[in-house]
């Protein structure tokens, strides 16, 4: 929206012409980004008026904005605008939160359906996904659950999680939402999360997730691998000529950790594209062996497997 502007990207094309990637993509409400700008923010029934942390002009964003903006992107998923809150938060607060979110929703949806029937729309069957909400509240997590299942989305996020709150607390939310979710629908965990949360949430019954965890960590010099993550940057890799990670495979796999640790140390822009590649391969191969291993009927055991031995190696670093 604000670089470099949704209307450039919808005279592009939308999204998937703009950069070259024709497979699905997913967008989000900026609602979480508003929530990150907590001290650039005002929330108002209508929406909620934040600075640019670009230039510091005043913006407006609502419900309907929001799926303007998405429609333009012509993104295959668009996330509904929602209230993100802090953790811990007030109950009363956390109440009337979820109760906005609710009204924001509908308003949601309505502005969708409009928009997919416009003439010229980008991606006039971009589906719409429900966010839940309700912190670290059992009742309003299901309460607001069961109230958004009823408007019947094509799928369902579970919002507000990994915000501050110990990994328990974020386990017992979508354990207490997935069981109040419909079966058939897609369960998409935002914002989350570590190799074994993954795991681990998979087991609760989610589907999807996302997290700038690959590519972030990447840009610090970590590589994640079946026994923990690694950094680079430390001395003992400066001639390990030992691939980054051969388990994991890819074209990274081909480089050893000293010239990839080299690269680190030169600033080299290279280093953080190989791990970003690699990260991202290795998260997806984790997500691969998990559909591989429910369809075989021994997830439980494969999984905690996978856990033990990420967790046992990373502990002994």
């Amino acid at each position: 929206h604000l670089r470099p502007g949704d209307g450039l990207v919808r005279d592009m094309g939308g999204l998937h012409e703009f950069t070259g990637w024709k497979h699905p993509i997913l967008t989000d409400s900026g609602g979480f980004q508003v929530f990150s700008l907590a001290q650039l923010r005002k929330i108002k029934e209508e929406g909620v008026y934040f600075a640019s942390h670009i230039d510091g002009r005043r913006i407006f964003m609502g419900p309907e904005e929001s799926m303007r903006i998405q429609s333009n992107l012509g993104s295959t998923i668009a996330m509904a605008f929602d209230e993100c809150v802090e953790n811990p938060a007030d109950y009363k607060y956390a109440k009337m939160s979820c109760d906005r979110t609710y009204r924001w929703l509908v308003r949601c949806r309505d502005e969708m359906k409009r928009l997919n029937g416009l003439p010229g729309t980008v991606n006039p069957k971009q589906m719409l996904f429900g966010i839940n909400q309700g912190c670290t509240y059992e009742d309003l997590r299901v309460e607001h659950m069961k109230r958004i299942a009823e408007l019947d989305f094509p799928g369902y996020a579970i919002g507000g999680v990994s915000v501050g709150e110990p990994e328990p607390a974020m386990l017992e939310q979508v354990d207490v939402c997935a069981q109040n979710l419909p079966a058939e629908k897609p369960r998409y965990v935002m914002g989350v999360g570590t190799p074994p949360q993954l795991l681990k949430m998979i087991a609760l019954g989610a589907d999807m997730f996302d997290c700038v965890m690959p590519t972030r960590l990447a840009r610090h010099a970590v590589a994640f691998t079946p026994d923990g993550p690694i950094n680079l940057k430390n001395a003992k890799f400066a001639e390990d000529d030992s691939p980054l990670d051969a388990e994991t495979g890819g074209y990274s796999a081909k480089f050893s950790r000293a010239y990839i640790r080299h690269l680190v140390k030169a600033n080299e822009m290279l280093a953080c594209t190989l791990l970003s590649m690699h990260n991202i391969r290795f998260f997806q191969n984790l997500m691969a062996g998990a559909r591989a291993h429910i369809e075989l009927g021994d997830y439980e055991e494969w999984s905690l497997g996978k856990i033990a031995r990420y967790e046992s190696a990373a502990n002994d670093r």
